[in-house]
């Protein structure tokens, strides 16, 4: 499969691409008191009369650093003038950037399990690993070029969830469960030879979330149970294991709801930003809040079009749908619209357009499988795609979207021969 880190619609994807370093929502209180307390604890640590690993913990909760450097943009005076006042305020704030652990989490972008799997990680490396923590977030793209540059991986710790693999050895973590997970032979080889102590892998998960959940708890002692919610809809949104067609579609559930933002929201970076809120609030909280919320009405409307849109566009024949929508911007479209429009099929194939590629999805009707005994990620391989043996999918660049349209029909017809 082909790739690209931070891209989405109309540019990068990912909320640390303004250097945004997050702290967990369940600290925001801590963080209230503002300046103050950064300022006072940070001159006291500088005259030593703390113990500064003492401090750093402490102080952590009242931070949000901007490319793992302390930011004391709070409530108060500017800091910048308390910097410029004292050179111990400078020199306590590079010791404490310098036992601040920096993590780069990299998550597959504009992907519900995705964004549950880096906010589930989120919180299991804060309660487990290092509270102390700054996180930055890469939101990764399926595109047609190689992921993984060589300045992307800047972190202590470097964490890739529900994405390929890379053999980096700055990369510290790794959780995927698709069967396209390695890019390469040369990749899985070197997995297989460098396994690593929290590198994990497991294709028979129906979703990267439960994998993280199941190893976390079962390895490292998490306690899950906070996220019960947030890995059970993961595992049904990303292993479409709704009970029907239309529970898939009406969207009215909050899970179902984020989901949409998540995938087709109009603004970039908007899925690494909501991370440390996910992993801590209730999912009916996360769809109240202004960043997510001002997205509902506008993408239920389009959600609303869409279906009138597939009713005229999508062709039913010999158990396959097709459909093209490349010259309309609907990437992001709820994949089982499909299903529910027309239930006697058992595959789909479809064309979608973006500013980053042009893309071909295949997917498998999950309440019409009795028939279903084609392996679509391996269909996808062909052409440098991947995925799932029931659901896959193909980028290329947006300049060949007259090929993208041929190796669509191509598949279609391939699916269509018994």
């Amino acid at each position: 499969m082909t790739i690209a880190s931070g891209v989405a619609r109309r540019g990068c994807s990912n909320a640390n691409d303004n250097e945004m370093w997050q702290e967990s929502a369940s600290k925001r209180g801590a963080r209230a008191c503002g300046l103050t307390l950064c300022a006072h604890a940070t001159l006291i640590a500088s005259r030593g009369r703390v113990d500064f690993r003492a401090f750093v913990e402490a102080l952590s909760v009242a931070l949000v650093a901007p490319r793992f450097a302390l930011d004391f943009s709070l409530q108060g005076p500017h800091p910048k003038e308390l910097r410029s006042s004292s050179p111990g305020l400078r020199t306590a704030e590079r010791r404490l950037r310098s036992h601040m652990t920096r993590v780069r989490l990299c998550f597959h972008d504009r992907c519900f399990d995705g964004t549950a799997s880096a906010a589930l990680f989120y919180r299991f490396y804060k309660e487990k690993v290092a509270p102390a923590a700054g996180f930055g977030f890469t939101g990764m793209t399926h595109r047609a070029s190689q992921p993984w540059t060589s300045d992307l991986f800047d972190g202590d710790e470097n964490v890739i969830v529900d994405f390929k693999y890379s053999n980096s050895p700055k990369v510290t973590w790794w959780f995927d469960h698709h069967q396209s997970a390695f890019l390469t032979p040369a990749d899985a080889e070197h997995f297989r030879s460098h396994p690593g102590a929290h590198k994990f892998y497991d294709p028979d998960y129906k979703s990267c979330t439960l994998l993280i959940a199941t190893v976390t708890k079962e390895k490292f002692g998490f306690d899950t149970k906070p996220l019960e919610e947030l890995i059970r809809w993961g595992d049904i949104i990303d292993g479409a294991q709704y009970p029907t067609p239309e529970s898939a579609v009406e969207l009215v559930e909050p899970a179902t709801q984020l989901a949409m933002v998540i995938e087709a929201a109009p603004e970039d970076g908007l899925p690494a930003r909501i991370i440390p809120e996910l992993a801590y609030r209730p999912l009916a909280e996360m769809v109240k809040l202004p960043l997510v919320a001002k997205h509902l009405e506008p993408l239920l409307a389009r959600h609303r079009k869409s279906i009138e849109i597939l009713r005229e566009r999508a062709e039913a024949k010999d158990g396959v749908i097709f459909f093209d929508v490349s010259d309309l911007d609907l990437e992001g479209y709820n994949k089982f619209i499909p299903y529910l429009l027309h239930p006697e099929c058992v595959y789909s194939v479809s064309v979608s357009t973006s500013p980053a590629r042009a893309k071909i999805s295949l997917g498998t009707n999950p309440w019409n499988q009795a028939t279903a005994d084609k392996n679509l990620a391996s269909m996808a391989e062909r052409f440098g795609g991947g995925g799932h043996p029931r659901v896959s999918a193909i980028s290329l660049d947006p300049k060949d979207l007259p090929r993208a349209r041929q190796i669509a029909r191509d598949l279609a017809a391939e699916l269509r021969t018994k």
